[in-house]
């Protein structure tokens, strides 16, 4: 038998796996610590009131015949579809058929198994730091390389630093992927239109693919462009993922979706077509009372529902910001996203900078150097928590800096 060795070639575990086993060992052996926890990005604010009665709704309809619901279709029910073509897109002026769109469980499967599509000669550009689905699942798909102790070697890495705003600069030399995430996870940092342009012209031009993650499109509070669609040309070079996770609190509920438009082709082949195959055969579809929720977040009471969400975890983040700019530290970030990025003090390194604050503030969070070997030295504090714990938790933040 052989297995696949490209699962022998990734890091011994993955990073957010990491972090809940320290804090676990941490909270073990200190059984009366009250730990914060800022790191992974899960929420805890509960669904919306509205797609809670449409769950109660659905639940209701399983119990009678008449309205029970069997295997659901396999890229989503024609309700939740035509919401999300005409307030996602249609109302941002961008046309999409019903067939174009892809209901999932959550965005994370799709950027994952996207890789499905791609042969393994194909060289994958991604940013540094980078969330580390898009690194790990390409290694896993034989697109990896050799790890040489800091990078992969057959990627193309696109290093994000202050002095370019944490927004990548066109790749240098020839990529047939492109991973792109705005606003970004884990700078926080949002492209504009121009700069979204440049992607897509370039992707035109060299016949590459960009994966566009707008995973936290919800939190964009300016101009800047929601879905790579707005941009001409991006429907014959690019597949954009959506999620529910935080726009409305749907982490532990499983929905979200992928677009692949028709008129993205390649060597003759449509990538609809293909993903149309892919999940028809390696995925059964998302139930039928979780995307009644889903629908429910685009009626009127939930869209302000999850308006009013998005403002309270945004105003965590400011929280964070504020209070680490007012002991010195560098930070970026809290706008048009829900993480605050920021500078270790003291030339710690990230995981030096983890311990510290866990042991010392009992707050945890996520090492920079997790994301890429351009993150080490920086550290990301996500705003998902209560703004009780958020408050608590910068206090003893500048406590520990200032």
């Amino acid at each position: 038998m052989q297995l696949n060795q490209s699962f022998a070639k990734l890091q011994t575990s993955y990073l957010f796996r990491d972090i809940a086993q320290k804090t676990a060992a941490f909270r073990a052996a200190n059984p009366s610590a009250d730990v914060i926890s800022l790191g992974i990005g899960d929420v805890t604010r509960p669904l919306p009131a509205a797609c809670i009665a449409a769950l109660h709704s659905a639940a209701e309809d399983m119990a009678n015949a008449a309205t029970f619901e069997g295997y659901p279709p396999a890229f989503g029910y024609d309700f939740l579809l035509t919401a999300i073509q005409r307030q996602d897109f249609a109302a941002r002026g961008v046309e999409l058929g019903l067939d174009e769109i892809f209901v999932n469980d959550g965005a994370k499967s799709d950027t994952a198994n996207i890789g499905d599509l791609f042969g393994t000669d194909n060289t994958v550009a991604v940013c540094d730091p980078v969330y580390p689905v898009y690194v790990d699942a390409n290694v896993m798909g034989g697109r990896g390389g050799d790890f040489d102790g800091k990078r992969w070697t057959k990627f193309v890495y696109l290093t994000c630093t202050p002095e370019n705003g944490f927004l990548p600069e066109l790749p240098a030399e020839h990529a047939d992927v492109l991973c792109l995430c705005f606003p970004n996870n884990p700078t926080g940092a949002a492209i504009d239109r121009a700069g979204l342009k440049r992607f897509v012209d370039w992707a035109n031009e060299h016949g590459s693919i960009i994966l566009y993650d707008a995973a936290y499109e919800a939190y964009i509070t300016d101009d800047k462009p929601h879905s790579i669609y707005e941009i001409p040309g991006a429907k014959t070079c690019a597949i954009e993922f959506r999620s529910f996770s935080k726009t409305a609190g749907f982490t532990g509920v499983r929905c979200g979706y992928t677009v692949v438009p028709k008129e993205l082709v390649r060597g003759g082949q449509s990538l609809n077509a293909m993903w149309a195959r892919r999940q028809s055969t390696k995925f059964n579809g998302v139930s039928y009372i979780t995307q009644r929720a889903a629908e429910a977040v685009y009626s009127p009471e939930g869209a302000a529902q999850c308006r009013e969400t998005i403002a309270y975890y945004l105003g965590n983040a400011r929280v964070i910001f504020d209070a680490l700019s007012s002991v010195g530290i560098a930070c970026w970030g809290a706008e048009n996203s829900p993480y605050v990025w920021f500078r270790a003090p003291g030339g710690m390194t990230s995981w030096q900078l983890f311990d510290e604050l866990l042991n010392k503030a009992q707050v945890v969070g996520t090492p920079g150097s997790g994301f890429g070997p351009a993150g080490e030295g920086f550290f990301r504090l996500t705003a998902f928590n209560t703004a009780e714990k958020t408050a608590q938790a910068v206090e003893r933040l500048k406590k520990l800096f200032g």
